[in-house]
């Protein structure tokens, strides 16, 4: 390839191992959210509600950066599970509470065997996880810097 063109080779795209590694990991978890009965996307969501416990849609999707039309059916599904309950507030209809339920409490225990299998599984030093987490969230606030 000419000089030139160097950089489109993949072996210069960062963009290209990240997107390798979210399908490769993504395609792991699914293996093991089966056993929970859980999407990434529910789990996802499940993690959010076992750290805050309850919170509105709005303040959901900003944070899993999920728009209502993606997280209405998947709450939904979480809510029929008994994971979850959603309900209207009465001052404001528009505004929907969402909060976990004691049966979705309990389903952090089972979820513990994910985080080890793929603590496991990707084979990083705490530390390593560590500094590779801060890269990728300052990638990504850069990112949305730009849009």
């Amino acid at each position: 390839m000419q000089e030139r063109y160097e950089a489109l080779r993949l072996r210069n795209q960062l963009c290209f191992p990240i997107y390798l590694c979210s399908k490769e990991l993504t395609r792991k978890y699914g293996a093991l959210l089966e056993e929970l009965d859980l999407t990434y996307t529910q789990y996802v969501v499940m993690m959010f509600f076992w750290e805050q416990g309850r919170s509105n849609v709005k303040e959901l999707g900003k944070t899993l950066m999920l728009d209502p039309s993606t997280l209405t059916p998947i709450l939904k599904k979480l809510e029929a599970k008994g994971y979850i309950t959603r309900t209207r507030s009465q001052s404001d209809e528009r505004n929907l509470t969402v909060a976990i339920t004691e049966k979705g409490d309990e389903l952090k225990e089972a979820a513990l065997r994910v985080h080890d299998e793929m603590c496991g599984c990707i084979g990083l030093s705490g530390e390593e996880s560590q500094t590779l987490y801060k890269l990728i969230a300052k990638l990504l606030a850069n990112v949305e810097m730009q849009m």
